[in-house]
């Protein structure tokens, strides 16, 4: 489980990303209660981005001011989202499908520029809306929402690939901080130690080795191609747990 946790996270922080919804999967395998499930992949998730946010701010990535309009923005519009009842499996069919279109047009975008990638310019207003939109999704959903805003910031050529990669990694942040805070208010805050630790060591590990491929190996092309990639496995995921198999099985 550890190796498997060390993969994971090596990949997900490539791009920015912390992980947590596959460690959710794997975690349902050695673990019997939600509250450990979702505190350990939390954690997991926090101690990737935070290394991550750590060594782009090092290196002149963290951008705080232009980062900030997509985080204000989305915190209160999460909590407005984590209060609306829908249809979960006709949402997830929606979430799944949209996540999967985000990434093929993504990978097609990038497979068709020539040369280098040339970023656009945007007014605060855009980042309010985007983070206000990632804000209100993130809360339905219950997830931290880099996934969902990163490959649209690449679609937009908002910024270079590893600016997005270090935004995304400071939203998973601040949302995965928020979320620990509410599992400990509300005394859902639960965790196997010795288990946790291991796994904690591993997507540390793992995490320091993705972030730095980003930072000195990894081109431009090849960080748009992976968000494309990890989105796409998501979406299938989401698409296929939450929404399709019911109904298949029905």
């Amino acid at each position: 489980m550890a190796i498997a946790f060390c993969g994971i996270a090596l990949l997900y922080s490539s791009v920015g990303f912390g992980g947590g919804s596959s460690y959710l999967a794997l975690l349902t395998l050695v673990f019997t209660s939600f509250h450990t499930i979702r505190t350990t992949a939390l954690l997991c998730n926090l101690i990737v981005v935070l290394g991550s946010c750590w060594l782009f701010y090092k290196n002149g990535r963290l951008l705080f001011r232009k980062f900030f309009p997509f985080v204000i923005s989305s915190v209160p519009m999460a909590f407005l989202g984590a209060l609306f009842s829908f249809s979960e499996r006709l949402f997830f069919i929606l979430l799944g499908g949209a996540l999967l279109l985000a990434s093929v047009a993504l990978t097609i975008q990038t497979l068709n520029i020539k040369g280098n990638i040339t970023s656009r310019s945007y007014g605060r207003a855009t980042a309010f809306l985007l983070g206000s939109g990632v804000g209100l999704l993130s809360g339905m959903v219950g997830i931290g929402g880099g996934i969902f805003l990163a490959p649209v910031l690449h679609y937009m050529k908002w910024e270079k690939p590893v600016i997005i990669a270090a935004l995304t990694s400071f939203f998973i942040l601040v949302n995965s901080l928020s979320g620990i805070g509410g599992l400990l208010v509300s005394g859902s805050f639960e965790v196997n130690l010795s288990e946790t630790m291991v796994l904690l060591g591993a997507v540390l590990i793992g995490g320091q080795i993705g972030v730095r491929l980003t930072l000195k190996r990894i081109t431009p092309r090849t960080i748009r191609l992976l968000t494309a990639l990890l989105v796409f496995a998501v979406g299938s995921r989401v698409l296929w747990n939450n929404g399709l198999s019911n109904i298949i099985c029905q």
